[in-house]
């Protein structure tokens, strides 16, 4: 899911990008010299994983995508085999990815196992509790809700954008087969929202995201997908299956439940909706 959600090269979603494959993402296609610091060279492939916005490639890794990190360098770096009974791919029930893709986002790329040796030195990557980015897109949502669409409300998403290497909305909208959205409240709120699950993503934030914008029983329902990691032939590999179907999110855990224990001594509470004995959300 949130593999698919990264724009193209051109900083579109994939699905508006008239130069961009969609229907074919699930197809195969080899590593070239124009991929090469991303994908292994003639190396086999999802075509989801080409021509993609720099932040696809700097935060997650994939099967046949170079790798840097765990000590390697880009005169160095490796490629990274994930198919059954590879060494990064499924070798027993409990060594195994099971989406197909991993995340290289707040890893520190200096750790590593040490020179000779079989000791993991774990280098710190501090976790961000606020980022600028964060404020920059808080900002740009709040002047879309009260004043729609403006320059200013552009200029902070942009000043994100810009930093991840992709040109401003308005000029990457209008390649796209929809290039009115940014124009009106409803469409830039859309982009803002895949703007924050982007550039937030594995930062904790759409957890709290989804419930704010009133979204999670749309998204927290559907089920887990990924690349058959049980395969060791990419014909095979690269078919898109249910890793978890079990996700079930009802109105009520919109929110917690309140602690009997704190009931019993504050009587003037009432437990929130759903959580009640007896209540039939």
């Amino acid at each position: 899911k949130i593999a698919e959600q990264f724009y193209t090269s051109a900083g579109i979603p994939i699905d508006e990008d008239p130069a961009w494959d969609y229907e074919g993402r699930y197809g195969t296609r080899k590593g070239d010299a124009n991929h090469r610091f991303y994908i292994g060279l003639n190396h086999t492939t999802a075509a989801l994983n080409f021509d993609r916005e720099p932040r696809f490639h700097a935060w997650l890794s994939f099967d046949r995508g170079v790798f840097e990190g765990a000590g390697r360098t880009e005169d160095n770096s490796f490629v990274l085999e994930m198919r059954q009974g590879e060494t990064s791919g499924m070798r027993s029930k409990s060594e195994h990815n099971v989406c197909g893709y991993v995340i290289k986002k707040l890893v520190n790329p200096q750790s590593a196992f040490a020179a000779n040796s079989n000791n993991f030195i774990a280098e710190p990557y501090s976790f961000p509790l606020v980022r600028l980015s964060d404020l920059y897109l808080l900002y740009a949502e709040t002047l879309n809700e009260t004043r729609g669409p403006s320059e200013e409300t552009y200029k902070w998403i942009d000043l994100v954008r810009t930093r991840a290497g992709l040109k401003g909305v308005k000029e990457s909208w209008a390649q796209s087969t929809k290039p009115d959205k940014p124009n009106t409240k409803e469409g830039l709120r859309e982009i803002i929202k895949r703007e924050r699950l982007i550039e937030l993503s594995f930062e904790g934030q759409r957890f709290w995201d989804l419930r704010r914008w009133n979204d999670a029983m749309q998204y927290m329902n559907e089920p887990v997908r990924g690349w058959n990691y049980q395969k060791a032939q990419p014909e095979d590999y690269y078919k898109v299956t249910n890793v978890w179907t079990n996700r079930v999110f009802q109105p009520k855990d919109y929110l917690w439940p309140i602690k009997v224990s704190t009931l019993i001594v504050n009587t003037n509470l009432k437990q929130n909706p759903g959580w009640g004995t007896g209540d039939s959300q």
